[in-house]
């Protein structure tokens, strides 16, 4: 099964999709920064290359409201404490000055409990709401380093323990118990130096209690921390945080250089900088000009006279200079045949480049002996579904409104008697011409549906005659990655089409039973695709069907698949355009699986016992969906 971005790859516990995605926009709100992503990591971390900010897992496997309210902790640290309120250059300047110290880990990480204890108290009083969270935050962490404390004590991690210490006399006291001897250490004179913890205002305060606490222990404790506790700090030094901008940027001047100051001004720097160096093409370094001169040198002298020997010829197709004029605003662009993703179908999907074509008809005289025969098996179930639907039609049609105070008059005309304000009149419906929807369905064309493949195509071929003959337009595509020459530059998808809107009625029986299996699926991208395309229609009921058989796996895409495909569905729920998913299998499915598939797609997803059911799951999905047309015209 696809796991999230762990740091430990046999964690085996899946992503709750629907409730990281809603601690990701809190993070953006309280940031106010679009671009922020959210995972979850052993401990708090940041990454400004990704614009990602990392929750820890240390909430996990506690009760509901503690481990709610934990995380809540970790994103307010994040997303408001640190983000603006943490001095990024003399952090710099600090973990430089103690590369070398034998207790560095220690040192630096004290800061960061330091920190971490004044922004708390920064947050709280900022908004007082978040008080009860840090309560239950403060509860927790007391707790395990109290239990660590004697464990470390006995294995003779004597950093390990007095950090443990320090940590509980910041937040219970100074005068809280403590049973350990400490012996040669001058825990006195350390708690003393502590105490300005309280009344620290700044980064560079809690550097000097920092340094001083490190000084008093220097010579006494010889071995560094074993264990981490935090890992806020590793991610910015020198190379990240000082950005060197050569003539031609803007707002620079050639070779001058500026280092950030907040955590927010690293990630929004790496972002504009992300922002216009993505796509498909070669990676750079931060460290390159826009534009400059070149050195003509060596260039030799025109001739006006020369003949000329040869000619080339591009691959444009006309005038594209309002095409590249603003790069932002296209949702597509070409690049060798094919259409570039861009940003438009989620940042996951950035280096994704596609290509739309027609299924090839393979194998005709064969395709067409088994549709022939599964047209004939599913015939009786195609005329009962047409026949229910036209006879409902046919009732909304005849149906009429009655009591009212103008129209053709009613027969029953008792109410002229009972009634104080009678309304004998009624009116008949206008009849319906057409059921006014549209569908798009996709179909999984990863590898893993080879074993399937005939009961999937049957299943489609169904979808596809019913809505034929009811004179539903719809769309029919597979999609797939070619994951052979996916890499982190580029990463090929193919959507083969079997049926397209402007087919309308056309018989595409052959190309539902020519399409094959590729390789990978990218579920969340080929979601935006088909939501893109059906928003274009004028349609008033729009639905978007997926079949497929597993989790979504491409290149890269693994670990984020779930969130990202959860994320696909709620945008595209939000447009109008209800997504629907049928989940593939040959064999009955766990309890794991339909959990799975419910955060990614909530309660409308549904499962077939064995390949048997596709047919009639998917008859079962389309009369629910023509049903609610019908009703709601």
């Amino acid at each position: 099964m696809v796991k999230m971005n762990r740091f430990i790859q046999f964690n085996d516990e899946t992503v709750d999709a629907k409730t990281l995605l809603l601690y990701e926009r809190l993070g953006r709100a309280l940031s106010d920064t679009s671009f922020l992503a959210l995972t979850e990591r052993k401990l708090l971390e940041f990454q400004p290359k990704e614009g990602i900010i990392s929750m820890s897992v240390f909430w996990r496997h506690r009760t509901e409201e503690v481990m709610h309210a934990g995380r809540l902790t970790d994103i307010y640290l994040l997303s408001m404490g640190y983000w603006k309120q943490f001095d990024i250059k003399r952090w710099i300047l600090f973990t430089k000055k103690f590369s070398l110290h034998p207790l560095r880990k220690f040192t630096c990480e004290l800061l960061l409990m330091l920190e971490e204890f004044r922004l708390t108290d920064a947050i709280i009083k900022s908004r007082p709401g978040t008080a009860s969270a840090f309560d239950v935050r403060k509860d927790a962490y007391v707790s395990y380093y109290k239990n660590a404390l004697p464990s470390n004590m006995q294995k003779s991690f004597l950093a390990d323990a007095l950090f443990s210490q320090l940590f509980i006399y910041l937040h219970e006291g100074m005068f809280s118990d403590s049973t350990i001897d400490w012996g040669p250490v001058n825990m006195d004179l350390i708690q003393s130096v502590l105490q300005s913890a309280y009344d620290s205002k700044s980064t560079e305060e809690n550097i000097y209690i920092a340094e001083r606490i490190t000084g008093i222990i220097d010579g006494t404790i010889k071995k560094d921390l074993v264990h981490q506790y935090y890992s806020v700090g590793d991610s910015f030094t020198d190379e990240n945080t000082t950005f060197h901008y050569h003539r031609g940027m803007a707002d620079a001047e050639k070779g001058e250089t500026e280092q950030k100051e907040t955590i927010e001004e690293v990630f929004r720097s790496w972002h504009r900088e992300n922002e216009s160096e993505s796509g498909v093409h070669l990676q750079y370094e931060l460290e390159h000009g826009r534009s400059g001169k070149s050195d003509g040198s060596d260039a030799a002298p025109g001739n006006e006279e020369a003949e000329i020997e040869e000619t080339g010829l591009g691959q444009s197709e006309g005038n594209d200079s309002n095409r590249w004029k603003d790069e932002d605003s296209e949702s597509t662009q070409k690049r060798d045949g094919k259409l570039k993703a861009g940003k438009v179908f989620g940042k996951e999907h950035t280096n994704v480049i596609y290509a739309e074509q027609r299924v090839e008809i393979t194998n005709e005289y064969d395709n067409r002996q088994k549709i022939s025969t599964w047209r004939e098996e599913q015939k009786p179930f195609v005329r009962s579904i047409v026949e229910e639907m036209k006879k409902r039609i046919e009732l909304k049609e005849d149906s009429r409104r009655e009591r009212l105070s103008k129209g053709r008059l009613s027969t029953k005309l008792t109410t002229m008697i009972i009634d104080e304000r009678p309304k004998p009149f009624y009116r008949k419906n206008s009849p319906s011409i057409h059921l006014d929807a549209v569908f798009g369905l996709l179909v999984d064309g990863s590898a893993s549906m080879i074993d399937k493949l005939d009961e999937t195509k049957r299943a489609v071929l169904l979808f596809h005659d019913v809505l034929r003959e009811l004179g539903i337009i719809h769309e029919i595509s597979s999609y797939y990655e070619d994951a052979y020459n996916a890499s982190k530059e580029v990463q090929p998808n193919g959507f083969d089409l079997m049926h397209t809107f402007t087919d309308r009625a056309k018989d595409s029986g052959l190309a539902i039973a020519s399409f094959e299996a590729n390789e990978d699926n990218r579920d969340g991208f080929a979601i935006r695709w088909m939501a893109k395309r059906l928003a274009a229609r004028q349609e008033r009921h729009k639905f978007l069907l997926l079949f497929s058989d597993g989790e979504p796996s491409a290149f890269g895409y693994d670990q984020n698949g779930i969130l990202d495909t959860a994320e696909a569905v709620m945008e595209t729920e939000k447009t109008g355009i209800s997504v629907i998913h049928l989940f593939l299998s040959t064999d009955v499915p766990t309890d794991d699986q339909k959990d799975l598939f419910s955060m990614m797609f909530g309660n409308k997803t549904a499962s077939s016992n064995s390949v048997e059911n596709f047919t009639e799951q998917t008859l079962r999905i389309l009369r629910k969906l023509l049903a609610i047309v019908i009703r709601h015209p």
